[in-house]
């Protein structure tokens, strides 16, 4: 018997007018009113299976996701035909707290998941409402703890943690009940090499110890393909792929670099491990260009020009923890900088303070250029009723509403098609690049983007990289924050590394990644290039 079965499954969401819909209302009658979410779902997961959910944003992936524990459509109302069974239990007729037993659900964004102002406390509320008992209640928070590597973090609230400690601490909080299968939606889109490694980890050693199903939803398939049993693609709500992983995302345009390396060098099957990729390339040592000195992205002017912002000798405390120590820091025309670093090394808050936001307690930051800040959770800037709405109203408050800006913004971030639409009805990756659209509309030199790839399909980070190229080539400045190393490879003219609040390396990309735990993949297969592009620039120049 299935652990987890879709059974003809199809769903679409409420009337863009806010009705709400019962699942029991019938779908011949309701279907032309409501946004398509998922249509003719049958696929049933067996007990112990690892399987990985790809494809677009907006292609259904979370809306899949939300089905196994009843959130759709008990939560998010609409029209829902067929079922779904988890372990004999059909979440039609039983509720989210009918299935938190069974299920543990962690969301795209983990600010959604806490209830308690301390991270022990709130892992150990899930086994309250479960009843369970003291003396198993803290042996299991005790697990979560150690298996995550956040003990040092039960004391504090989470609302002074770093975006990807959060989604660690969201991520403990599903463990901690043993569940029969395990959903999570993006689970390593904020953290750091080692961070996504150790939640992975723990998750293959549930999956693989206890038995548990697990459906996870990923964009960053470098991190996860390896440990799957099994791959969905998912395109316009349905199932379009089904099967093992190295033939389902052979083709696929967000396959990790080392696939796509494989398909330009015609390995088969296309590799989806740096290991796979290095053992291909013992056997055809020849497909290798040689490069003399490969180009480094991206096409900016020669030498940077003048300073856009710098800070010097920033010290800067939360409390009685120090988040800054004696940092330096200069932006200049023409420069792309990304910073990188452990979840909590200081990434924010540095990218805040060059914002104006925080005020250190040492040090100063000189802005000599407008500055615009995109934080990582889109929510908090979108309160407009459509996309073009969110753009337009960046304009207004800064006394001008320049139409070609928005649509140069909605077009350079590939938004044109979902500008009638309410923000608040994409999906994550969208609503980032929405964040980010409504920010840079204003026109402002620096860019400051914290995590801007969060929840990004491999488009659209393509879409923010060539945006992000762009804006340094005219001139500007753009300092990012982010864990995706990949983007950093395709774009950055230097790299920031921080560790505990101090800068540990800085200087070229090439230079820095090279040897790094934060080295892109093909670096690792192919140095010295950084990039499935810059090797077929080679092939193509040899």
């Amino acid at each position: 018997m299935k652990q987890l079965c879709f059974r003809s499954l199809s769903f679409s969401y409420p009337s863009p007018d806010g009705s709400r819909v019962s699942h029991s209302t019938r779908w011949e009658r309701a279907r032309d009113a409501m946004t398509p979410g998922l249509a003719d779902i049958d696929i049933g997961l067996e007990q112990a299976e690892l399987a990985l959910v790809a494809g677009t944003s907006g292609s259904g992936k979370s809306t899949l996701l939300r089905c196994v524990n009843g959130l759709v459509p008990h939560s998010s109302g609409g029209v829902l035909v067929g079922e779904v069974v988890v372990a004999s239990r059909s979440t039609v007729r039983n509720k989210p707290r009918d299935l938190a037993d069974l299920v543990g659900f962690v969301h795209q964004d983990p600010e959604a998941h806490f209830v308690v102002d301390r991270v022990e406390g709130d892992i150990a509320f899930s086994l309250e409402n479960l009843g369970t008992e003291p003396d198993t209640m803290r042996r299991r928070v005790e697990e979560v703890l150690d298996a995550l590597d956040i003990a040092r973090l039960r004391h504090r609230s989470p609302a002074s943690l770093s975006g990807g400690e959060r989604q660690r601490c969201a991520i403990a909080s599903a463990l901690a009940v043993g569940p029969a299968v395990l959903v999570l939606d993006e689970p390593t889109s904020q953290l750091d090499p080692q961070g996504a490694e150790d939640v992975i980890g723990a998750v293959v050693r549930l999956n693989q110890d206890l038995g548990t199903t697990v459906l996870m939803a990923e964009h960053r398939l470098e991190r996860v393909a390896a440990f799957a049993d099994r791959a969905l693609l998912m395109g316009g709500g349905r199932v379009v792929g089904d099967g093992d992983p190295t033939a389902v995302l052979a083709d696929y345009p967000g396959a990790p670099p080392v696939t796509r390396l494989g398909r330009l060098l015609g390995w088969d099957p296309p590799p989806l491990t740096v290991k796979g990729a290095l053992s291909h390339l013992r056997r055809e040592p020849d497909a290798v260009p040689v490069p003399v000195d490969p180009a480094g992205p991206p096409p900016a002017p020669a030498a940077p020009g003048e300073a856009i912002v710098t800070a010097e000798g920033l010290d800067l405390r939360h409390g009685k923890v120090r988040v800054l120590s004696d940092v330096s820091f200069t932006a200049k025309e023409g420069e792309a900088i990304a910073v990188l670093g452990r979840n909590g090394s200081g990434k924010t808050t540095l990218l805040r303070t060059l914002a104006g936001l925080h005020r250190p307690q040492k040090g100063k930051v000189d802005c000599l250029r407008r500055a615009s800040y995109v934080p990582q959770d889109p929510n908090t800037l979108l309160s407009a009723p459509t996309v073009r709405a969110e753009l337009e109203q960046t304009q207004r408050l800064l006394g001008r509403v320049d139409h070609r800006a928005v649509d140069h913004w909605l077009d350079r971030l590939h938004l044109t098609h979902l500008a009638p639409r309410h923000p608040r009805s994409l999906s994550s990756g969208e609503r980032q690049r929405v964040a980010i659209a409504a920010v840079a509309v204003g026109g402002a030199e620096l860019l400051l983007l914290d995590e801007p790839t969060r929840g990004m399909d491999a488009e659209s980070r393509e879409a923010l990289r060539s945006a992000i190229t762009s804006h340094v080539a005219s001139g500007g400045s753009v300092v990012l924050a982010t864990h995706d190393v990949e983007l950093a490879a395709g774009c950055a003219t230097t790299v920031v590394v921080l560790g505990e609040g101090q800068i540990v390396a800085a200087g070229a990309g090439r230079t820095v990644l090279t040897g790094s735990l934060f080295a892109p993949q093909v670096l690792r297969v192919m140095p010295p290039f950084l990039t499935v592009d810059e090797v077929r620039a080679a092939r193509t120049s040899a």
